[in-house]
């Protein structure tokens, strides 16, 4: 059977949100994106809409070139997919980029993840919700909690997933 691999990009930009978050988790990376591609050209997550402005966030297509990104420290992993997978995800992320305009970013969901409490709302995903979710939806991985609970670090433990490279995120690609 044919392997497709998708990549999940774990990142810390230096923020004022992601140190905030950090204070909390204690873990290195406090945002993850999930990548079609290894050269990142392809990069979706729930952020920053526009990189000077932290409260206007949802649906992004991230470049990981420009704006946060340029001084980002990061983990790069690889993860093998089936091709039925594969059409999956593409099918549900077309859903995101159809209706971009729609999704904002779940705040209210941070605070659901400190108290333990899913906090879900219509149209709204903080990043790793919204990377456990497509990851679900296309079957490729299970959690034993809903994704409004699943937190980077959770991702990151994903026992299949490959390590490819860590470093300035400007030097992997």
């Amino acid at each position: 059977m044919r392997q497709e691999h998708i990549y999940l990009l774990f990142t810390n930009t230096g923020t004022l949100l992601t140190k905030a978050i950090g204070l909390y988790t204690k873990a290195e990376y406090n945002h993850v994106s999930l990548a079609l591609d290894l050269e990142l050209n392809e990069v979706y997550s729930f952020g920053r809409k526009h990189f000077r402005n932290p409260f206007w966030g949802g649906f992004v297509k991230e470049s990981t070139e420009e704006g946060l990104f340029q001084n980002a420290d990061c983990s790069i992993y690889a993860y093998a997919i089936s091709p039925k997978q594969s059409k999956k995800l593409k099918r549900a992320l077309a859903i995101f980029k159809s209706r971009q305009d729609t999704y904002h970013y779940n705040f209210l969901g941070l605070f659901g993840v400190m108290l333990n409490k899913p906090v879900r709302r219509s149209n709204a995903y903080f990043c790793s919700q919204f990377v456990a979710s497509l990851l679900m939806e296309a079957e490729i991985v299970s959690f034993n909690k809903p994704p409004e609970l699943i937190t980077p670090q959770d991702i990151q433990q994903i026992p299949e997933l490959i390590s490819i490279y860590r470093g300035k995120l400007q030097d992997a690609v």
